[in-house]
């Protein structure tokens, strides 16, 4: 890069900063919800300069709104090579089992449902996901605690404790591996190595 184009680059930045100082003066940034409007006019300039530099891109556009929320507009709402939609039973499976190996890592598991983005799923687990896992585990240790509880009364010893012991016990601990099980998934895993 010569002095001259570093300069020129230099310029640029400067008043991207002074046009950014100027709207935060003049009310700041567009924030909320993005209008059918604004997501065409950023398409379109998409369109013509590429998705990089997203701070220009924004100003070039006409929005009124930072770079950073055009880039996330860009990459969860507007690509068109997003999977619109519901989440099917198979991809709910699959993020089930990925979470299990991955934990958060929510763009690992995202590169493995094609179309979906990790804000996607990791929205998805957060409101719907981890509550059926919840709900899940709280039956299963209801049944561990009543197949407890009935073993002791059963053998007939301080019947009258047990049984209060049973009602008020909700220490039982759950484990997270007999919920899935992976033994007959075979060397279909065997790009998951490299993660782990």
């Amino acid at each position: 890069m010569t002095e001259e184009e570093s300069v020129k680059r230099k310029v640029s930045q400067v008043e991207g900063d002074i046009n950014e100082a100027e709207n935060m003066r003049n009310g700041g940034v567009n924030k909320g919800a993005w209008t059918a409007e604004e997501d065409q006019k950023l398409a379109e300039v998409i369109a013509i300069h590429g998705a990089k530099r997203w701070k220009s891109i924004a100003a070039k556009a006409g929005l009124n709104r930072c770079g950073k929320s055009c880039r996330l507009r860009w990459l969860n709402y507007l690509r068109p090579n997003i999977k619109r939609g519901n989440i099917s039973d198979q991809e709910e499976d699959l993020i089930l089992r990925l979470h299990k190996l991955l934990g958060n890592r929510w763009s690992l598991i995202a590169g493995r449902l094609p179309g979906r983005t990790d804000n996607e799923i990791k929205n998805y687990w957060n409101s719907h996901l981890s509550k059926k896992l919840n709900l899940q585990s709280e039956k299963e240790s209801d049944i561990l605690k009543r197949k407890v509880c009935k073993r002791k009364v059963d053998t007939g010893s301080r019947e009258e404790e047990t049984s209060q012991e049973c009602e008020n016990s909700t220490n039982l601990e759950y484990d997270v591996d007999n919920l899935f099980d992976f033994s007959n998934e075979g060397p279909d895993l065997e790009w998951m190595s490299k993660f782990l």
